[in-house]
């Protein structure tokens, strides 16, 4: 789903946009549209999201928070996989829990896991998903076992709310061998996409859309 993504959005279902800016990002140049947030996701804001979207042509994606707003029409399922946690449900907790409930309904094809390594220890993500720190020392050790070891397709390197050094993402990418890596934190320009964009295989931009929405359109433009 994602090897042809050097760009995504990243829409928080409870969080509000306009169907003015909604519009605006469906007609851009960007390569996919996740939907997906931390807390307060719902079936009713994930089916409403979904239907705004659906009014585009634009793919569309669901990253699962919580079993209760999975909701059918996405072209795309992501199932979160927090590979530095200390607690092992946010490892395979949801994909086992999804398994059981939804096992006689799914298409493989149309779901991915999507292993995390959560960095930055301030976030919503990473105290929910208790998790334990990543440095320098260890971070080689997550990326083998992720790309080497489980064989996974993705990887997602999150800083959520901070911009990760371009040297560090530049260590990540040229230690990983075929997980096709997305990076997502922190964007908060076009400039700093661009510099990043070389050190990873699809780049998110999330926050941004509701904290400076034109800064977030222009990020798409390609250079």
């Amino acid at each position: 789903m994602l090897e042809n993504c050097k760009h995504v959005f990243k829409l928080d279902p409870n969080k509000t946009i306009s169907d003015a800016h909604l519009e605006r990002l469906c007609e851009s140049e960007t390569d996919l549209i996740i939907v997906g947030g931390t807390d307060g996701v719902t079936e009713t804001n994930v089916l409403d999201l979904m239907s705004r979207i659906r009014r585009f042509m634009k793919p569309v994606a669901l990253e699962l928070s919580n079993l209760e707003a999975v909701v059918p029409g996405f072209d795309h399922y992501f199932v979160p996989a927090v590979f530095n946690t200390k607690d092992m449900k946010f490892l395979h907790g949801m994909l086992l829990e999804a398994l059981e409930r939804y096992a006689h309904l799914l298409d493989y094809d149309t779901i991915s896991l999507m292993p995390y390594l959560i960095f930055n220890e301030e976030c919503k993500a990473y105290k929910y998903a208790n998790c334990e720190p990543i440095n320098r020392e260890n971070m080689a050790y997550y990326i083998q076992l992720i790309d080497k070891m489980y064989r996974q397709k993705y990887m997602y390197i999150e800083f959520s709310g901070t911009l990760a050094e371009k040297e560090l993402l530049q260590d990540i990418y040229e230690t990983k061998t075929n997980v096709h890596m997305i990076y997502g934190g922190g964007i908060d320009s076009k400039e700093a996409f661009d510099e990043r964009a070389p050190f990873a295989d699809t780049l998110v931009v999330g926050n941004l859309i509701y904290e400076d929405f034109e800064a977030a359109l222009n990020t798409v433009i390609r250079s």
